[in-house]
């Protein structure tokens, strides 16, 4: 399928030749919680995604487009030229990442670690209620005396 020329930073479905890329089959592929950024050498003047609560897509500027996992799930991403004519329609693909990641399981209750190299609790997506709702409040808690003790906080 040839498209207008995209330039993906990443290692991820894209190959370029003689100003074309050739998308290979499949999704566009990113994490939850990390961002990848493209560029569109004709420019943009505006990015759509299909289901917000799955990725975030901003505009930095008319030639660089960043994608951000959200949650897990797949949307779509078109991107207007000046015209409003679409010039990229693509399928994103949110996924967990699975570098540096422990899973344990208790019966069906699950609780994820983050292990980099020393293994901490993490917050994702489908853990048990009571293991995701501690790390959360103990994070957000943890950011809050942060922003305090940096000044921010009244």
């Amino acid at each position: 399928m040839f498209k207008k020329l995209i330039k993906w930073t990443s290692l991820f479905a894209f190959v370029f030749q003689a100003g074309v890329a050739i998308a290979q089959d499949g999704p566009v592929m990113v994490t939850v919680d990390r961002a990848k950024v493209f560029r569109i050498d004709d420019g943009a003047s505006a990015v759509i995604v299909g289901n917000p609560f799955i990725a975030d897509v901003s505009m930095f500027d008319q030639n660089t487009v960043v994608i951000t996992g959200k949650s897990y799930g797949t949307t779509n991403l078109v991107i207007l030229d000046e015209n409003n004519k679409p010039i990229v329609d693509e399928i994103i693909t949110v996924r967990a990442s699975e570098e540096g990641v422990v899973s344990v399981y208790k019966k069906s209750s699950r609780m994820t670690l983050s292990c980099s190299p020393t293994c901490e609790p993490t917050l994702r997506l489908g853990d048990n209620n009571d293991a995701f709702k501690q790390t959360a409040e103990q994070a957000t808690a943890r950011n809050e005396l942060a922003v305090q003790a940096a000044g921010g906080g009244s």
